[in-house]
């Protein structure tokens, strides 16, 4: 377990030095300028894995549209979805929307992160932040940004397998750092210093509030911080079919139950029809990432024969979408993109 005796004993004015620089160099963002609970549980889903320039949009849209907990709780999930809409990692927002309805039916609003942590789609670092910020609850937020920090901080040198036994090892040292702040500001600012400061490449050290505290930084070698096993990448590939009839797009609809893609539209895989395209009809190559997947998708034309209109009717994920109603629908955002540009070619 990490642990560092003089850091804890130098607690006080590492919370300090901290806190002051934040006060003065934090970025001005809409759910800090005037802070609520709501929301305050809308950013932290939807900086989940998300980068900040991309959630900014998003956020401003939401809370448009759906301004508070009774609104989201009432609001039909295709609405939800449809808002949420090239964020990804789509089970925020159900989570997110079935979090609402449980919030609005309760007696009164939980406070602690233990009650935090029985709603849908809260972890350990979720319940923290929302109960640090919005109640002044002593819990630390730790991820991959504060792991990196107290890592430095340290200079831990233990091997760790991942991210989520990295997390374990620094959360009492997290905890312990908290004590005796003002718990929301705190969290706040090792988020920041975290994505701000203490890249993980090339990491302003000569304007880090806490460089003297550092480790690592005294060593020379804050970047060998922390130490993580290097992350196996899994080669995975999908054919995708492109088939258009009468100004209409085929495209699969994800399952209701489907972990990841409930209700959303994507381009079908050949695999969904039983048909292997042909390879002088292919149209485009792209390439993702998903967590520890690098996902090549090949498109493929085909044309709407009566045996492949008899395939279509017999799969009753697939459906026929009017090229004009494509703005109605939610599709994932890799896959709106890639229509959109074979539309225009």
């Amino acid at each position: 377990m990490a642990s560092s005796p003089i850091l804890i004993s130098q607690r006080q004015p590492f919370q300090t030095a901290l806190h002051a620089w934040y006060r003065v160099h934090h970025r001005k963002l809409p759910w800090r300028d005037a802070p609520s609970l709501y929301q305050t549980v809308v950013s932290e889903f939807m900086l989940q894995q998300t980068q900040v320039a991309t959630v900014l949009p998003y956020f401003g849209r939401w809370l448009r549209e759906l301004p508070d907990f009774a609104t989201l709780a009432a609001a039909p999930e295709s609405k939800v979805m449809k808002l949420w809409e090239g964020l990804g990692y789509y089970s925020r927002a159900r989570n997110l929307h079935k979090l609402a309805q449980a919030y609005v039916a309760m007696p009164r609003p939980p406070r602690t992160p233990a009650e935090w942590r029985e709603l849908p789609g809260i972890g350990p670092y979720t319940a923290a932040a929302i109960t640090s910020i919005s109640f002044g609850e002593p819990a630390a937020v730790v991820d991959g940004n504060v792991v990196r920090i107290l890592a430095r901080l340290t200079g831990a040198g233990r091997l760790f397998r991942d991210g989520t036994e990295a997390v374990k090892d620094f959360t009492p040292l997290a905890d312990a750092l908290v004590v005796g702040s003002n718990p929301g500001e705190h969290n706040q600012a090792m988020m920041e210093l975290g994505a701000t400061v203490c890249f993980r490449q090339n990491p302003r050290c000569p304007t880090c509030p806490v460089a003297k505290f550092c480790a690592a930084r005294q060593a020379g070698t804050p970047e060998k911080f922390p130490r993580l096993k290097p992350k196996v990448i899994e080669q995975k590939t999908v054919a995708r079919l492109w088939c258009i009839d009468r100004d209409r797009l085929l495209l699969r609809r994800g399952h209701a139950q489907a972990k990841r893609l409930a209700g959303l539209h994507e381009l079908p895989e050949a695999s969904d029809l039983g048909v292997k395209p042909a390879a002088k009809s292919l149209l485009a190559v792209k390439r993702r990432a998903i967590t520890r997947f690098q996902i090549t998708e090949s498109i493929y034309a085909v044309k709407p024969t009566a045996a492949l209109r008899q395939l279509i009717a017999k799969a009753g994920s697939l459906e026929w979408v009017p090229l004009p109603q494509l703005d109605r629908i939610t599709l994932s955002g890799p896959h709106r993109r890639w229509i959109g540009e074979l539309i225009k070619s």
